[in-house]
C-alpha cells in the first residue's frame, strides 16, 4: 500500500487548521436573536391607521440592523431568526428540534448551542404625518413624527432564566417644506424610518452586551486604562465611565433570587481612544482601579 505523500498530508493539515479556524482562537459565546415581532394589539391599532406599510418596513429593517449591530460589538457568534423558529412559541419548544436535554439533575429544556436569546417585541407603534398649506405661497409643511417602543428580553439559553428585560423606546420628528404639488413621502418615510431603526438597534444591542458582557478594565499602566471594549460597544472619546468594583452576590431574602453583585464605585475614566478590540481610558478619579473592576457609562 502506498503511503500519502508529503504534499497530501500537507493539504490534509493546512485544510484541518482552516476548519479549525485560527490558531489560538477564543470561543465567543453564541446569541440566538429571534424574530421580531409587533404584538396583536399594535398590529391591529397600525391597521386601522393604514399605517401598516411602515409597520413592515420597520420590522424587516430590525431585523437586519439588530444582527449587524450585535455582531459589530465583536462579542458573539450570531444565530439568526431561522435557527430559532420558535423561540416565541414556549408550547412548541420541544418538537422544534433545537432542544437537548439536561441531565436528571438539571432536567431543564435548553437551546442546543446557544448561551443567549433575545427577544425583541414591538409593543407601541405611532406614526402621524400632520400638512400645513400655505397657499399664498404655493407651499406646505409636513411634519411627520414616528414613535415605538420594544422590549428586549435576554434569556439564558442554558436554563430560560429571564436576565433582564429592556423597553426602548424611539421617537423621531422630521419636517420637510415642499412645494404644493409635489409628493415626496415615500421617501421621506424611508429616511425617518431607516434611521429611528439603527437608533433602537443600537440601544437594543448596547443593552445585550451591558447585561452578558459589562465593560471591564482588563489592565492598568500607570493612569491609563484598557477596556475590553471598541468599535461598537458603545464607547465614545470623552465620555466619562465610572469604576466600581464587584462584591459579593446580593440575594432577596424573601424571594432567594439573585440581584446580581455588590458594586463599589472606585473611580472614573474618560475614554481616550476607541479600537476595533478594544478601548484607552485615562483615570480621572483613582479610589483603587484594578484590573476585572467593571466600567457603567456616568449620566450627563
Amino acid at each position: 500500500m502506498n503511503k500519502p505523500s508529503n504534499h497530501f498530508l500537507t493539504g490534509c493539515l493546512a485544510l484541518g487548521l482552516l476548519a479549525a479556524g485560527p490558531l489560538g482562537a477564543q470561543q465567543l459565546d453564541t446569541l440566538g436573536i429571534s424574530e421580531v415581532q409587533a404584538n396583536p394589539a399594535v398590529r391591529e391599532s397600525v391597521r386601522e391607521a393604514g399605517r401598516t406599510g411602515s409597520l413592515d418596513r420597520v420590522l424587516e429593517a430590525l431585523d437586519g440592523q439588530l444582527i449587524d449591530r450585535l455582531n459589530n460589538t465583536r462579542k458573539f457568534q450570531i444565530v439568526g431568526r431561522s435557527d430559532l423558529p420558535a423561540i416565541l412559541r414556549e408550547q412548541d419548544l420541544a418538537e422544534s428540534g433545537l432542544l437537548a436535554e439536561r441531565d436528571e439533575d438539571a432536567p431543564e429544556l435548553r437551546v442546543s448551542g446557544v448561551d443567549y436569546i433575545l427577544v425583541p417585541v414591538i409593543d407601541d407603534f405611532q406614526d402621524q404625518m400632520e400638512t400645513a398649506e400655505f397657499e399664498g405661497i404655493g407651499q406646505r409643511a409636513q411634519r411627520r413624527t414616528v414613535r415605538f417602543s420594544a422590549v428586549a428580553r435576554i434569556y439564558n439559553a442554558a436554563n430560560g432564566h429571564l436576565l433582564e428585560s429592556a423597553n426602548v423606546q424611539i421617537s423621531n420628528r422630521d419636517v420637510a417644506d415642499q412645494a404644493a404639488h409635489i409628493t415626496r413621502d415615500g421617501d421621506l418615510s424611508d429616511r425617518m424610518l431607516l434611521a429611528i431603526t439603527r437608533e433602537m438597534a443600537d440601544r437594543v444591542a448596547l443593552r445585550v452586551i451591558d447585561v452578558t458582557h459589562p465593560a471591564t478594565v482588563i489592565a492598568r499602566t500607570g493612569d491609563q486604562v484598557t477596556i475590553n471594549r471598541g468599535d461598537g460597544g458603545g464607547m465614545t472619546p470623552g465620555e466619562t465611565w465610572e469604576v466600581f468594583a464587584v462584591g459579593e452576590e446580593l440575594i432577596d431574602p424573601g424571594t432567594g433570587m439573585s440581584l446580581g453583585r455588590e458594586e463599589v464605585p472606585v473611580g472614573e475614566v474618560v475614554i481616550n481612544r476607541v479600537n476595533p478590540l478594544v478601548s484607552t481610558g485615562t483615570i480621572q478619579e483613582d479610589y483603587g482601579i484594578e484590573r476585572l473592576h467593571i466600567l457603567r457609562r456616568k449620566d450627563p
